[in-house]
């Protein structure tokens, strides 16, 4: 018998507190993430994006990176096979596609996969997947606007007859100083994420056209040149040097899943965001096989070796004239600056979702009233990408923002599963084919690309997420808001 004042026992086995297993692995239930959406630091952020725009978000985010900057590295290593390793990095971009898609309907959330994980894995491997998130949206953005700055180059010397000098557009192990380009552009997509996402979104619907017409006139031009001589040799250097093409040409296919990190701003994502990521990727898949098909069937693949800003040589060269190359880098400036955008957006939402748990500082959850945007976070995101930009070399930041992509597409595969047996009965507005077997094989393609990549990769990538565990048993997971609420 229990005195009438005696406090009632503790079940030690169901309280996080007791066990350094049990906080590893708490999980923060599916309806709390949805019931919390939105909410942030003084403010909440806005429902205002349509299944168009989050269709134009993830088109935003992708379709450019690969086509635009990544192209001339992949063909040597490749040859004219680059077109199959295009095909093999969007199977692995298809799996995971399906995956996101059906964990976007069913938890609408900020987050992305760093949600999902936490729902379904638990906190730590929720962390890691956040992490990898991290490395994913912010290097990327880094990649990108290195990349921009070659096109923009390539415009300066069409319209004006001036480049940039290399001490103020290359990084400092390329023979400059600073990437002066990289920064800036940064620095214009932070102006516009301040202004609000509706207002961004309308933005970057006005670039996703403008890049979209750019390879269109590109495939009509190029075409003119094509030399079916280009691929009697098919795949010269081996399947090896596909596989190692499309590691690094999954880097292409970086940004489809920026749409799932709108969950909180869309008017009716458990509609909208499954349709808004498959929509887009197909998009994105068909547009790239084409135009690098065409690009390889115009030029030997042995010319793109060292070339910059391919697109345009590529123009100039079939056309005999400058003035449709020119066209093309005004049309990569704009469309890779809506890549800077878009993946910006998508690092700031995943950092709000991850303060908002206590996992990073709560800074990144704070939300302007007037705007409706995490308004600290995004200017914090912004310095910190602008100066990777500015002073790390493009090939570095490409394979690094792969792998880290790469893991935390895994782990969304392995989500949907677990979410399955763990939540049988939960609705879900969109549902992959043939039970596990497709997330199954998703997760199967992400490991095949990962270990397609260098080991100074795998190096970077084991310091990064070392560097990650260390914060995490340091901060996060002592000031976890779902630890507080389960003590």
């Amino acid at each position: 018998m229990l005195d009438q004042g005696a406090a009632p026992p503790v079940d030690d086995t169901t309280t996080p507190k007791t066990s350094a297993l049990g906080a590893l692995t708490r999980r923060k239930p599916v309806e709390q993430l949805v019931a919390e959406g939105g909410q942030g630091e003084g403010g909440s952020l806005r429902r205002s994006l349509s299944m168009w725009q989050l269709t134009m978000i993830s088109i935003g985010a992708t379709l450019g990176t690969g086509i635009f900057v990544v192209l001339g590295d992949a063909v040597p290593k490749a040859g004219p096979a680059v077109t199959l390793a295009f095909v093999i990095a969007g199977l692995t971009a298809l799996f995971s596609a399906l995956s996101y898609a059906e964990l976007a309907g069913t938890i609408p959330v900020a987050g992305s996969s760093y949600s999902y994980a936490y729902a379904t894995m638990g906190e730590l491997v929720a962390w890691v997947c956040g992490w990898c998130l991290v490395l994913e949206y912010g290097v990327s953005v880094a990649a990108v606007a290195v990349g921009w700055g070659e096109y923009l180059n390539e415009l300066l010397d069409g319209t004006l007859g001036v480049t940039i000098p290399a001490m103020l557009s290359s990084a400092p192990g390329e023979g400059g100083v600073i990437n002066l380009p990289g920064l800036i552009v940064v620095l214009l997509a932070m102006v516009f994420l301040l202004g609000g996402a509706r207002e961004s979104a309308l933005v970057n619907t006005i670039m996703v056209f403008v890049k979209i017409a750019a390879l269109v006139l590109f495939c009509a031009i190029g075409f003119m040149g094509f030399k079916s001589g280009n691929y009697e040799d098919f795949m010269p250097l081996g399947m090896a040097g596909v596989s190692a093409a499309g590691a690094s040409l999954f880097f292409s296919y970086i940004g489809f899943d920026a749409a799932s990190t709108a969950g909180e701003e869309a008017k009716d994502p458990k509609r909208d965001l499954p349709r808004a990521i498959m929509l887009s990727l197909l998009i994105v898949t068909v547009l790239y096989v084409l135009v690098a098909a065409v690009a390889v069937g115009a030029w030997n693949w042995k010319d793109f070796e060292g070339s910059e800003a391919t697109l345009a040589a590529i123009m100039n060269d079939v056309s005999g004239q400058t003035f449709w190359g020119t066209l093309l880098a005004l049309g990569a400036v704009i469309s890779i600056a809506s890549v800077v955008l878009t993946v910006l957006y998508g690092q700031t939402r995943v950092l709000f979702a991850m303060s908002r748990d206590g996992l990073v500082p709560k800074v990144f959850a704070k939300v302007n009233p007037k705007t409706g945007t995490p308004r600290v976070n995004t200017v914090i995101v912004s310095l910190f990408c602008g100066a990777l930009a500015s002073v790390i070399p493009l090939g570095k930041l490409v394979d690094a923002t792969s792998i880290g992509t790469l893991f935390a597409f895994a782990l969304v595969n392995v989500a949907v599963i677990v979410l399955r047996y763990t939540r049988p009965d939960m609705p879900r507005t969109f549902k992959v084919a043939l039970g596990p077997v497709f997330p199954v094989l998703g997760f199967g393609f992400c490991a095949y690309n990962m270990f397609s990549l260098d080991t100074v990769t795998w190096v970077v990538f084991g310091c990064w997420m070392a560097a990650g565990l260390v914060f995490y048993f340091l901060y996060g997971m002592r000031r976890s808001r779902l630890a507080s609420e389960q003590k």
